[in-house]
């Protein structure tokens, strides 16, 4: 073989060479890949409905009418049974709207859909009970008086996860409490964000958040806030127009709003 080779021009062997590179090129462009491809999804408003159902059903005290939008993101993947080829992933890495994600990523746990159904929905509830703790927790310690009775029921139908979390607790404080001084949280912006929440305040990161901010725009918010520890993510693809506030407590974040809302100082990316 060798010999043979030795005895074609560069041209030629340049060509025969090339050939099992191509044959591998050409099964690798069919063959499924271990990456999931997302892109913005939905968004929900908390202080109002979601599929014609309240978001959040605040009882054993009273609530107050709101105005402005609280609006929490999402993506949307391909699921973990899909096939994504090599196009996809080519077409995903060259797109702003897109992005390209190992699939382990995205679905931790379970390899189907029923499983990863169940394990968001699971991650969901966690979320609401932590946000109905840091946003009780949070009145009380600000001398909000009337919430030991109070329960909050959240329905956002099959949309799973822990990334709501905050605007969950945000949703609660501007319910029962506005900014605290008989006004809204929101100051009547749409404002739109993501992030988890644990029971004493603390906001968490998320993944997908430079596509979120693209749902957020799409869907009329003005601002957006994003864990702190993910601004340079959303900075990236940021919407024009679009306001990044980053928080890292919802105490904090309970102030940049109201700082927002009086045209005060706000924390910037």
């Amino acid at each position: 073989m060798l010999s043979r080779l030795a005895r074609l021009s560069r041209p030629q062997a340049l060509a025969l060479s090339a050939l099992p590179v191509a044959a591998l090129l050409g099964v690798t462009a069919f063959a499924p890949l271990p990456f999931s491809v997302a892109q913005p999804g939905g968004t929900a408003d908390v202080l109002g409905e979601h599929e014609g159902k309240p978001v959040l059903t605040v009882s054993g005290a009273p609530t107050r009418e709101t105005e402005g939008e609280l609006r929490m993101t999402t993506i949307v993947a391909t699921g973990p049974q899909m096939t994504v080829r090599l196009g996809d992933v080519i077409d995903g890495w060259f797109r702003t709207d897109r992005a390209v994600m190992p699939r382990d990523s995205v679905y931790p746990e379970g390899d189907n859909e029923k499983e990863v159904e169940e394990h968001n929905l699971g991650d969901m509830r966690e979320s609401q009970d932590d946000a109905t703790k840091a946003a009780l927790g949070y009145l009380r310690k600000n001398g909000v008086r009337g919430t030991e009775k109070v329960t909050v029921k959240a329905d956002l139908g099959k949309i799973g996860g822990p990334s709501a979390g905050l605007f969950l607790a945000l949703g609660i404080i501007d319910k029962l409490d506005g900014n605290g001084s008989g006004g809204d949280l929101t100051g009547g912006r749409t404002i739109a964000g993501t992030g988890t929440i644990e029971a004493d305040g603390t906001v968490g990161a998320v993944g997908g958040v430079s596509l979120k901010t693209r749902g957020a725009a799409r869907d009329g918010a003005t601002v957006f806030l994003v864990p702190k520890a993910e601004c340079e993510a959303a900075e990236a693809e940021k919407p024009k127009g679009l306001r990044l506030v980053p928080v890292t407590t919802l105490s904090g974040t309970v102030d940049a709003l109201r700082a927002l809302a009086k045209g005060g100082k706000v924390p910037t990316c």
